[in-house]
């Protein structure tokens, strides 16, 4: 069973922990009797059971079911259908995941469904019971216990993201190569986290309307209003971080440019050195190659070559070498290859 707890009160204190839903029905008819009913990762079974008891409305079961919802707010006659999205920050893995938490609020229950990673409600619960005037207030007290330990637990999320950005800014200007990753991984946390908390101040601000309206006890709606301020302070945060990331890309960006530039550069001047010394290799292999054209061609030892028999053959081709040599120097010298 995926029923985490199920707890009926009776004017803010526990009455019973029944150990089955029916039995949860059972108590419900006695007047002043409120059950808190907590799911975890639910079957489509157990959702329906809760739902044709309590008369959910077909579409808030089928949004309870299905999950990627954002935070919203429904109204179904006398029932009020929450969408919350909880986060948190995985150390080990840099970075924030999060969960949906959805809530059916009637005039006489609060029904949770959560996931794994969802919030703590065990400790609403016992924060809840230790305050029995608060409790007693109804399932809107509950509502505002939960708005209050989501957004608490916002806090803690928004200081390692804070954190995180610190360590990249220090890694984009220590040119370490994984920092675009870690930013681009950042960015897309604090996309989530806005996505999960700018709908919330909707949803708040609807409901301190409907406590308004209602008459609801001042004190509870001071409460949300604090709630509010919280929810506000978080988005500000997160809007300011996102902000600091996209000058971080951009500075990112310009740092990687001026280092490829400098590495294009220094290859360019490596290029320009590299064609200075095979000028100069090339120089000199053609000023040796003259001379040795010569001496080859005098060395093959035909019988009919007409030169060896000259007198002068010797010094004439000596001081062809060395005409052919000095020429081609002062002309690589003239156009500074040497």
């Amino acid at each position: 069973m995926s029923v985490v707890s199920n707890v009926v009160y009776r004017q803010g204190r526990r009455h019973a922990a029944p150990e089955s839903l029916n039995a949860t029905w059972e108590l419900l008819r006695q007047p002043a009797a409120m059950a808190w009913i907590d799911l975890l990762d639910p079957d489509e079974n157990e959702i329906m059971a809760v739902a044709s008891e309590f008369g959910i409305h077909a579409l808030a079961v089928e949004d309870a079911m299905d999950a990627h919802q954002r935070p919203k707010l429904e109204r179904y006659a006398d029932i009020v259908f929450l969408v919350l999205r909880c986060a948190r920050h995985v150390e080990s893995r840099h970075r924030v995941e999060f969960a949906e938490l959805h809530v059916f609020i009637g005039h006489n229950f609060v029904t949770t469904v959560r996931q794994q990673a969802g919030p703590d409600l065990q400790r609403v619960r016992r924060g809840m019971e230790k305050s029995p005037a608060m409790l007693s207030l109804g399932p809107e007290a509950v509502l505002y216990a939960i708005l209050d330990q989501v957004v608490d637990e916002y806090g803690p999320v928004a200081d390692q993201l804070e954190a995180r950005i610190d360590a990249i800014e220090d890694q984009v200007f220590a040119g370490q190569a994984e920092a675009s990753q870690r930013i681009y991984e950042a960015l897309r946390d604090v996309t989530d986290f806005q996505r999960a908390t700018h709908p919330l101040l909707a949803v708040l601000s609807d409901l301190r309307a409907d406590y308004a309206a209602s008459g609801m006890d001042q004190e509870l709606q001071h409460c949300l209003r604090n709630v509010e301020d919280h929810v506000i302070h978080v988005v500000d945060r997160i809007d300011a971080f996102r902000a600091i990331l996209q000058d971080i890309l951009t500075v990112n960006a310009t740092l990687v440019a001026q280092r490829q530039n400098e590495e294009a550069r220094q290859l360019t001047a490596a290029s320009l050195v590299q064609n200075e010394e095979v000028k100069r290799i090339s120089s000199w292999a053609a000023i040796l190659f003259a001379p040795t054209l010569i001496g080859s061609i005098y060395g093959m030892n035909f019988a009919h070559m007409p030169e060896l028999g000259w007198r002068v053959a010797y010094p004439a081709a000596i001081t062809a070498m060395a005409v052919a040599s000095a020429s081609l120097y002062l002309l690589f010298r003239r156009r500074n290859w040497l």
